[in-house]
């Protein structure tokens, strides 16, 4: 079935219908004709029609609708900064939900928020990959590489034993390299599928979100939450959660991907770290600040490279740029699933896929450097140190 579009018309409310059709009578003129429950039933439904549901939701079409859409919508409170009032911004082909861009402070919102049984369909087991690898064989190996200069970074200020809890930690690579620094090591997540594999030294805990795992207080000396946070439904809950199972003095690692980066603002409705539908909200640097804040983190330290993130957003936003390439093509193909239509299964065209990665490799990184001297990385993450 051909996906189509949701347009910001038709995600007005079926009360702001009938009160635009009321504005055609004359002023002091009595409203007697009866209003018909079935017209009303039929424009609360507007929005479902002819809406074809995607075969899956890895990687759905993603529309930039900022010169379409032009007016104010009113959403629930803002989680930075308690603003009602945005923008719609990107539209999700097949999908009832559109990202909105809040006046205030710049948080991208998926809206509506979706329910968790729609958050489980966001989730196949294939987007997890197989127990102990999430990619093939070579991407897998560069990948713990890479992973261990992170362990380097993230443990540099911490003392022999400390505790460490990683939310969202999947197959707990990060862990188990903590581990071998002597750390005592958990981790917590939302899917069983996500944790097979994981290292048996980790104590890891699988719950709907952290708020209900039940951690003691003053518990851990570091928490991190490693491009998790735009995944979940209640941001400023979770990192209140978090500074209450800290030590004083304790520490929150936040990384996300940069929606006021340099790359997110080329890329637009390409940008490969959109990630919608499971990146709910989308932070900008000084909103992410402000959420610290406003959960009584003080923040320590800004960091805008990440080798793991950066230049592969570069490589494969210019890709999903050209319209003859499948969404994601790229990441597809290095990870270890097929998601059908926006797969290259042509062993020609994945040859030339892999050659334009490494051939685009070096320009990627230069700008990724550029960038994050500018104060302007795709991917940010902040320390910040509880009370």
């Amino acid at each position: 079935m051909p996906a189509t579009s949701v347009s910001h018309d038709s995600l007005r409310t079926a009360e702001d219908e009938l009160a635009a059709s009321s504005t055609s009578t004359t002023p002091g003129e009595r409203e007697t004709e009866s209003i018909d429950v079935a017209d009303v039933i039929q424009a609360m439904m507007r929005p479902w029609e002819s809406l074809a549901v995607p075969r899956n939701y890895l990687n759905p079409q993603v529309v930039d609708v900022r010169d379409q859409c032009l007016d104010t919508v009113v959403l629930s409170p803002c989680p930075v900064c308690d603003s009602e009032f945005a923008r719609p911004t990107f539209e999700i082909r097949g999908l009832p939900h559109h990202l909105a861009t809040c006046l205030e402070c710049g948080l991208g919102r998926l809206h509506p928020l979706p329910s968790p049984e729609e958050l489980g369909r966001f989730y196949p087991n294939e987007y997890y990959g197989s127990p102990g690898a999430k990619f093939e064989p070579m991407t897998e190996a560069i990948v713990r590489m890479v992973g261990t200069v992170h362990v380097q970074s993230l443990s540099r200020n911490l003392q022999p034993g400390s505790r460490i809890l990683d939310i969202g930690c999947g197959r707990g690579v990060l862990l188990s390299s903590l581990a071998d620094r002597g750390h005592e090591v958990h981790g917590m997540d939302v899917s069983e599928t996500a944790v097979a594999g994981a290292d048996p030294r980790a104590d890891i805990r699988v719950a709907p979100c952290i708020t209900e795992v039940g951690y003691p207080s003053d518990h851990f000396d570091q928490v991190i939450l490693w491009h998790v946070l735009e995944h979940l439904t209640n941001p400023r809950e979770v990192l209140s959660e978090i500074n209450r199972i800290l030590k004083p003095g304790g520490q929150v690692i936040v990384a996300v991907p940069n929606f006021s980066s340099w790359q997110a603002r080329w890329s637009g409705a390409a940008w490969f770290h959109l990630d919608l539908p499971r990146h709910l909200f989308h932070f900008p640097v000084s909103g992410l600040r402000r959420l610290l804040t406003r959960t009584d983190f003080t923040v320590t330290r800004e960091q805008h490279f990440s080798l793991r993130q950066n230049p592969f957003g570069w490589v494969q936003s210019a890709m999903n740029k050209r319209s003859t390439l499948p969404r994601n093509a790229l990441y597809n193909l290095l990870h270890n699933y097929n998601d059908g239509d926006n797969s290259v299964t042509c062993p020609w065209k994945q040859r030339a896929l892999r050659a334009a990665y490494f051939t685009g490799m070096p320009i990627a990184g230069a700008l990724s450097l550029l960038s994050t001297a500018a104060r302007s990385g795709a991917s940010v993450c902040l320390v910040g140190q509880a009370g």
